[in-house]
């Protein structure tokens, strides 16, 4: 269920654009590229053309993200987001949702300023709340505090962390509450019916990678014992 780049760039455009245009939305599939290439309000900047986005929007609508909504007499194809019906939350969640699908990682304070055209909060404590909801649902998570950093800053799951990390994205690892146990993916993303205490791939791979530091240190230092053993025995035998 995670999504790819593109296919978070759509959705946070669709979202977007219903909020604050209405009157073009829904989006013909060149308004759709030229918003998500757009080089404001907008991280990173990407130059995705038709195929990316038409390919994006075709798994999107088989996940039930997106529909196509032309109507009668329309001159070309138009679309939607069905993020309401697919994952339903309120206004000042989709508004903070789609600030994060298009600008990565921010403060509550960015967050409020930026989601401002879409849903107006009152204060940060609101922008905290209906974060706190967000993460309760597992669709965003906090990030832990990096040196020199004031605020926490938040990032949104629907994205492929892995992809993310591969295209460039070097965000930290969310924090983890220590309530929950890592294994267990998200709510949202699972199937029905789908096991919730199966191991995280990814969790494994660092689990593996430690133990491997591990055991090496351990060899290295056994290495380190039997040379100075030798050379004692050296010294003993020389005598």
């Amino acid at each position: 269920m995670t999504l790819s780049a593109p296919e978070i760039r759509v959705l946070g455009c669709l979202l977007e654009k219903q909020r604050t245009t209405p009157d073009v939305y829904p989006l013909t599939l060149n308004a759709l590229r030229l918003a998500c290439n757009q080089s404001t309000n907008r991280d990173p900047v990407v130059d995705y053309d038709d195929v990316v986005i038409r390919n994006a929007l075709h798994r999107l609508e088989r996940r039930g993200f997106t529909r196509l909504a032309s109507g009668r007499g329309s001159r070309a194809p138009k679309y939607r987001h069905l993020l309401a019906e697919a994952l339903p939350m309120g206004e000042d969640e989709q508004g903070l949702m789609c600030v994060l699908m298009l600008r990565g990682a921010q403060t509550p304070g960015e967050l409020k300023q930026r989601a401002d055209r879409m849903h107006p909060f009152g204060d940060l404590e609101d922008v905290q709340d209906a974060l706190g909801r967000l993460i309760d649902r597992g669709l965003v998570a906090r990030l832990e505090r990096r040196p020199g950093q004031k605020e926490e800053r938040y990032i949104q799951l629907l994205e492929d962390r892995a992809e993310a990390t591969q295209s460039g994205d070097r965000q930290p690892a969310p924090a983890a509450r220590p309530e929950e146990d890592e294994r267990v993916a998200p709510a949202w993303s699972r199937e029905p019916g789908e096991a919730t205490d199966g191991g995280d791939a990814g969790t494994l791979h660092e689990r593996v990678a430690r133990l491997e530091r591990e055991v090496a240190e351990l060899r290295a230092a056994v290495e380190a014992d039997g040379e100075r053993v030798a050379v004692r025995a050296g010294s003993a035998f020389g005598e």
